[in-house]
This record gives C-alpha cells, structure tokens and sequence, in this order.
C-alpha cells in the first residue's frame, strides 16, 4: 500500500438514493459522477444532489473525494489507509470503487475535519494546502 495517498474533493454536492427497483430513472444518469447499484432487494443511486427530484428518498449533502489511481487490484490497504484516520474523527462515509479507483463521500459538514484528519494520517488533499 502506497504511505501516502492523494485525494482530489470533486465540485459540487451528491446524495445517496433509494429508487424503486426497476429500471434505472434518467434523472440518475447526469452529471460527472454517478454510480448505480441494484440487488434483489433495492436499487441505490449516488449522484449529482441537484439531479434528483423531489419525492425520492435520499440522504443530501454529500462530498466527493476521489483517491488518486489508478491502483493495482493486488494493491491492499488502500481504502482502509483513508477509512481509518476518517472512523477515528468519527466521520461516517459512503464508498465508491471503480476499475481504477475509489470515491469516499463525506458529509459537507463534515469536509473541513474530513480534509485535517486525512492531512494528519500523511495524505495530500489537493487544494486544501
């Protein structure tokens, strides 16, 4: 696992959705970070908070910070090495992986000590130098 990791706050707000299962809504499928999730039991939708409509069951007021990849799938430890300094602040999360990468939203109220706990563990988070 590399020592030290750099994370990139994407602009703008998400929210975690709850969307009847079926097919996927429209309104889900914008912006520059989406992501949909179906089991048998629900369907779950991140995306932009402005995008979704109101009557759909969601938690508002995320933000996103992309780990800097792309990393090797043998690579271990990545998420935990953020994770980690984010559960001792007692900052929940919601995560995202990719084929290259990972997400972590945090609440917008909570970024500011997010970004010090993540700059305490050794982690560069770019723009907040």
């Amino acid at each position: 696992m590399p020592h030290s990791l750099t994370l990139t706050p994407l602009p703008g707000q998400y929210a975690v959705c709850q969307a009847e299962i079926g097919e996927v809504p429209e309104w889900a499928l914008g912006g520059d970070l989406f992501s949909v999730t179906r089991t048998p039991a629900e369907l779950s939708i991140v995306c932009a908070e402005d995008d979704v409509p109101p009557g759909v069951k969601a938690e508002r007021g995320w933000k996103a910070l992309r780990l800097e990849g792309p990393f090797e799938f043998t690579l271990t430890g990545v998420l935990l090495a953020v994770l980690s300094p984010l559960a001792d602040a007692g900052i929940g999360i919601f995560a995202l992986s990719t084929y290259d990468t990972d997400y972590v939203l945090v609440k917008a109220e909570h970024l500011v000590m997010a970004v010090a706990a993540l700059r305490g563990a050794g982690h560069r988070v770019a723009g907040s130098e």
